[in-house]
């Protein structure tokens, strides 16, 4: 049985000669971390008589989400990922390119597998990893905005790629890239909740009209 050196260099993960794409997928999964908080189901927010305020609390219980390090990561208004719980620019520096997949000759997929990967590494515990792993497209970029200026964005279709409502329910429902939140790997605090519960949320924040928080 060939032996395979994986290496971690700068940041980035490089191989030998051997190793083949299974190798990604093979590394053992870690325990999984408690998520930091729970979510709401949309049933807690019935008392709620008014629509527009009961969609502004759905669509502010689903910011927990949205506001996450797992997901803010990848949603960089300057097109650089960051990295961590406490969102620290990626390392080694990284930027989106047109594509989202990384500039040319240094694209995501150099260091990030279709899978986690765990490196068993004091600093760096598992190397993140999915099959269509990229920033999110310029159109969903969100750092550094307030959840209203996010809200108000994922739903203009004339500034999130032109995706109507059932659209963006379905991408945050069941997209897998977006699922990785949850199952980010070892060293990295999951989403809140489960990704049903927040497409949950989020229907519900459409069905009471879709109505955000102040800015």
């Amino acid at each position: 049985m060939r032996v395979v050196t994986v290496l971690l260099a700068a940041g980035c993960v490089a191989t030998v000669a051997g190793l083949m794409p299974s190798v990604w997928a093979a590394a053992p999964a870690p325990a999984a971390t408690a998520p930091a908080e729970t979510l709401k189901s949309p049933a807690d927010f019935a008392a709620i008589k008014d629509p527009a305020a009961r969609s502004v609390a759905l669509f502010t219980e689903a910011g927990k989400v949205i506001e996450s390090p797992r997901c803010m990561n990848c949603h960089p208004v300057q097109r650089a990922p960051t990295q961590g719980d406490d969102r620290h620019p990626h390392n080694p520096p990284m930027v989106g390119g047109q594509s989202g997949h990384g500039p040319v000759g240094l694209p995501c997929a150099a260091c990030h597998g279709p899978a986690n990967v765990q490196t068993w590494g004091q600093d760096i515990k598992s190397i993140p990893g999915d099959p269509k792993w990229a920033l999110a497209p310029v159109e969903m970029a969100w750092q550094g905005k307030s959840l209203g200026a996010i809200c108000a964005q994922i739903k203009d279709p004339a500034r999130n790629g032109g995706r109507s409502l059932a659209e963006i329910h379905h991408h945050m429902a069941e997209d897998h890239l977006v699922g990785w939140a949850w199952s980010p790997g070892d060293g990295r605090v999951p989403a809140p909740g489960t990704q049903a519960q927040f497409g949950e949320l989020v229907q519900a924040w459409i069905d009471t009209g879709a109505k955000c928080p102040k800015a």
